[in-house]
């Protein structure tokens, strides 16, 4: 039974420790010719600009607007590539499936 409840104990704690580490990478897609090397940016998809220029003062009226920019404009899709080779296990990104 001492057993039982010390392997529990241990899995349980093998999980707290894998969520307490934090990996600081970014995604890299190359292509099989090595030809374009696409990274996310640096800063996420997230505006550069501040939503607002500081706190609002107590009592002052808050006007939301809807944004003028249709989201192909405010998120513009990458430019195609010249070629796309045929995807190999593992690979998702920047190919074509086989018999398409």
């Amino acid at each position: 039974m001492k057993l039982i409840v010390l392997a529990a104990a241990l899995s349980f704690g093998g999980t707290a420790i894998a969520q307490d580490t934090q990996s600081t990478t970014t995604t890299t897609t190359t292509t099989t010719e090595g030809v374009q090397t696409v990274d996310d940016p640096k800063g996420g998809y997230a505006p550069t600009t501040p939503l607002f220029n500081g706190t609002p003062t107590p009592g002052a009226t808050v006007v939301f607007v809807p944004s003028t920019q249709t989201p192909t404009e405010a998120f513009p899709p990458p430019p195609p590539l010249p070629s796309y080779p045929i995807c190999k296990r593992g690979q998702f990104d920047n190919c074509r499936q086989r018999g398409g």
